[in-house]
Parts: structure tokens; C-alpha cells; sequence
């Protein structure tokens, strides 16, 4: 818990992997190690498995371990560990995408699966999109069937994040697979600000700073009359932040994360700044173009948020 903390002290403090670990876990679908470095901050070793070149590079970087470029599939073969966890890829049920559900190739529950029922871990666990169960139930079903039927008792929960000290609105699926006696976290007393998570970042210019056009705030004014957006979506300090997306960090859209200066011109968000909403701490360095960097952050399990489930799941281990 923060408490009177400061959060941009708590974060770093925090997010930071010991000497020492007490159990491994595998992550399959690792993307940069978001959900790999909250694990290893609370004690669990990860071995990551990954397509994308750059956030392998990304991972093998901060992470205290490697991680294998591969394209996960029902064949991949895996080290034994006592955990597995992991981000199946989520496109084909997003909110935004084609929903073109279980058939697209893109659905990695099956490679998920199979890995499980072959390692047998004492626990496994696996976060995604919150639109999986609610637009796509008759899959999510058979998910969870498939899950129950390797011999674990199987839970889930869609989490605001927001709750658990990630300074924006997101909500995430989690889904855990355990023999009895796993609790999930317990949710904090205080909703962190995004001035709270950028600090002083906030009110300066970045050498590489990227304003935002005259054209893209004609553009933009539009987009918002026409939606009728009773708030500007430029970033507020005195609230959380929006969602952070792939889309609206990587692409000059008009849902883009920006922060409008005092003297009336906008910039789109930093690279350290769409860190720290994500979660990430300071000394974490990321690989890759501006472009591949937002991507990986977009596409990342909030490292702060993954650090409290290891503490759940360390402490299932350990009575256990």
C-alpha cells in the first residue's frame, strides 16, 4: 500500500526484482515483461516466451532472465516451473477488433492450454481483455471447461484497475487456476491521479517532444463536437488517465494521449510518461522505435498491478 508515500517513489521502490528468487514461473505471450516484471519484483523467476524481436530484446534487457523468441503454439516445448502465466493474445475478442473469435489464428487459449496440461503447474494464471466473457460467452465457456477439466479449480475476475494503484481507468480479466485456498488481492484505499504518476514530467518539454498541429486541433474539436465529449480528452491531472491503448499511444489519432501546456499547445504524451501510467518504473528502458515503445507499453500488463497477483500467488505457495 502507498499510503502517504509518494507514488512515483512507491513505483520504483516497488517494481524492482530482488537477488533472490523462491519459485519460477514461465510467461507465455510475455510482450515487453510487464506481467514478468511484477512476478519478479515479488520474488517469482520468469522465462519469457515471445514472437516480437523487440520486445524480446525489451524483456532480456530489464529482466533478469531470457526470453525466447518463438511463435507460441501447441507444440512449443517449455522448461518445467510451478507457475505459468501469461497474456493470450486478445485481438480476436476485442472491443475493436474483427471478433472474429476461437477460429482466428491469432487466439493463443489453445497454446495456453497445451501448456498447461503438459506442465502441470501447481498454479497458472492468465490475464486479458474484459470483453472476452461479455461478448464472446459461449467461447469463454469452453475456455473455462477445457481449463476445470486439467484438474484445477478455475476463478475469475475483471479488475479496475484503477483500484490497485494503477493511475487510470482500466479494466482487465483475470483468470487463475489453483487447488483451493487462492485469494486475488485486496483492492487500495486511494485512486492515484495521473499528476500523481507524472510529477514534475508533467510540465516539461521532452527534447522530443511531438506538438500536436494546428490541423490536428481543427481535427480534433470536430471529433469531439461530433461525439459530444462533454470533457476534453486531453490528459487531466487531477483524475486518472484514460485507458492507454496501442492506439492511442503509437498513432496520431484523435483519441490520443496529450497534455496541453500552459500556454495553450499541445503535446502528445512521453514514451516515460505512458511508462509511468502503465505502471512501469523509472529505470526501466524500453527497445525499439517510438512507435514499437508505445506499442510495447500499450500492449503491457501494468507491472504494479502484476506485482499484487504474485503477491497472491507467492503467498498460495507458501501456505501450501
Amino acid at each position: 500500500m502507498i499510503e502517504n508515500e509518494n507514488y512515483i517513489d512507491y513505483l520504483n521502490k516497488t517494481i524492482f526484482p530482488p537477488k533472490e528468487f523462491n519459485f519460477t514461473a514461465i510467461d507465455l505471450f510475455a510482450g515487453c515483461g510487464g506481467l514478468s516484471l511484477g512476478f519478479e519484483s515479488a520474488g517469482i523467476k520468469t522465462i519469457g516466451y515471445e514472437r516480437m524481436l523487440d520486445c524480446c530484446t525489451t524483456y532480456k534487457r530489464n529482466l533478469h532472465s531470457d526470453c525466447n523468441q518463438v511463435n507460441i503454439t501447441p507444440e512449443t516445448e517449455f522448461p518445467n516451473a510451478q507457475i505459468v502465466i501469461g497474456g493470450p493474445p486478445c485481438q480476436p475478442f476485442s472491443r475493436r477488433g474483427k471478433q472474429t473469435g476461437k477460429e482466428d489464428e491469432r487466439n493463443g487459449f489453445p497454446a495456453f492450454i497445451s501448456a498447461i496440461r503438459r506442465l502441470n503447474p501447481k498454479i497458472w494464471m492468465c490475464e486479458n481483455v474484459k470483453g472476452l466473457p461479455e461478448q464472446n460467452e459461449d467461447y469463454y465457456k469452453t475456455i473455462l471447461s477445457e481449463m476445470r477439466s486439467l484438474g484445477y479449480i478455475v476463478e475469475s475476475k475483471v479488475f479496475q484497475l484503477v483500484n490497485y494503484d494503477i493511475p487510470q481507468n482500466r479494466e482487465r480479466l483475470v483468470i487463475v487456476g489453483h487447488h483451493g485456498g487462492f485469494n486475488f488481492p485486496e483492492s487500495s484505499n486511494r485512486k492515484i491521479t495521473a499528476g500523481e504518476a507524472l510529477g514534475e514530467l508533467a510540465f516539461q518539454i521532452p527534447d522530443d517532444a511531438i506538438f500536436l498541429t494546428p490541423e490536428q486541433d481543427v481535427y480534433i474539436a470536430k471529433y469531439e463536437k461530433a461525439s459530444k465529449c462533454k470533457n476534453p480528452r486531453d490528459l487531466h491531472l487531477d483524475r486518472p488517465a484514460r485507458t492507454l491503448t496501442c492506439r492511442n499511444l503509437a498513432g496520431a489519432t484523435s483519441d490520443m494521449h496529450r497534455i496541453k501546456l500552459p500556454d495553450g499547445r499541445r503535446r502528445r504524451i512521453s514514451v516515460r510518461e505512458a511508462a509511468r501510467l502503465q505502471g512501469f518504473p523509472d529505470w526501466f528502458e524500453f527497445s525499439g522505435n517510438m512507435e514499437s515503445q508505445f506499442t510495447q507499453i500499450g500492449n503491457a500488463v501494468p507491472p504494479l498491478f502484476a506485482y499484487q497477483l504474485a503477491k497472491s500467488i507467492s503467498n498460495y505457495l507458501m501456505e501450501n
